[in-house]
């Protein structure tokens, strides 16, 4: 009988470079490198190329997939593979090297719980010459501050407060429209509860409708 011992596992053989071409291109690049003759590893190289474009036959939708191929030979072979390739060889240290650490993006928004579309509604408002289409825009842009408030905290929320965060956001350009109501809070709720209501009726009855459709195919 066979010993566990004996058995040939994948996690005891060498570890592949490009799994997606299998272990079975590894090894025949690992034999080509082995091949002393310049000319009969050239013919192998070849035949290698072949093989790879066939498993991957997706990278014939990429520019120079050719190109490609002989990119990942050579990776494959730890660039030890000494053929004529008809492209020029790959840079080995541009291959590996390290991505820059990409800078954290900054921002100016001290509120960001009203997130950056309010505070781009508020820069197209500040530019407005109309002051009646500007007031306009801004009781629309107070009431959904408030939204967007209650949907962070629906514990407390302060009208007043709303205002005073618009004017610090417009640097005191613009302020709430004189005998201008805020949508009470109530409201807000009750058309936060209503819409969810209405969305988890759609679900369910998606749901029973797709269950029902099960059953009718079974018979």
């Amino acid at each position: 009988m066979e010993n566990i011992e004996d058995k040939d596992y994948n996690t005891n053989r060498p570890e592949m470079v490009i799994p997606e071409y299998g272990r079975n291109i590894q090894k025949m690049v690992e034999h080509a490198i082995s091949i002393e003759n310049r000319e009969e590893r050239n013919i192998i190289a070849g035949a290698i190329i072949s093989v790879m474009g066939q498993l991957n036959p997706h990278l014939r939708d990429i520019a120079d997939f050719k190109h490609k191929l002989w990119d990942h030979l050579f990776i494959i072979s730890d660039f030890k593979l000494d053929v004529d390739s008809p492209y020029p060889l790959p840079d080995k240290t541009v291959l590996f090297e390290k991505p820059k650490a990409m800078a954290y993006p900054e921002t100016e928004n001290r509120f960001k719980h009203y997130g950056k579309s309010v505070k781009n509604l508020i820069d197209a408002a500040v530019a407005i010459e109309d002051k009646d289409e500007q007031k306009a825009l801004t009781g629309v842009i107070l009431n959904l501050m408030k939204k967007t408030y209650l949907t962070f905290n629906q514990d407390s929320v302060d009208d007043n407060q709303i205002v005073t965060d618009l004017k610090i956001i417009s640097k005191d350009q613009l302020s709430s429209p004189e005998g201008f109501q805020m949508i009470s809070t109530n409201e807000v709720l009750a058309m936060t509860k209503k819409k969810n209501t209405h969305s988890n009726k759609n679900h369910k009855n998606h749901k029973n409708n797709k269950q029902s459709n099960y059953k009718k195919r079974r018979y």
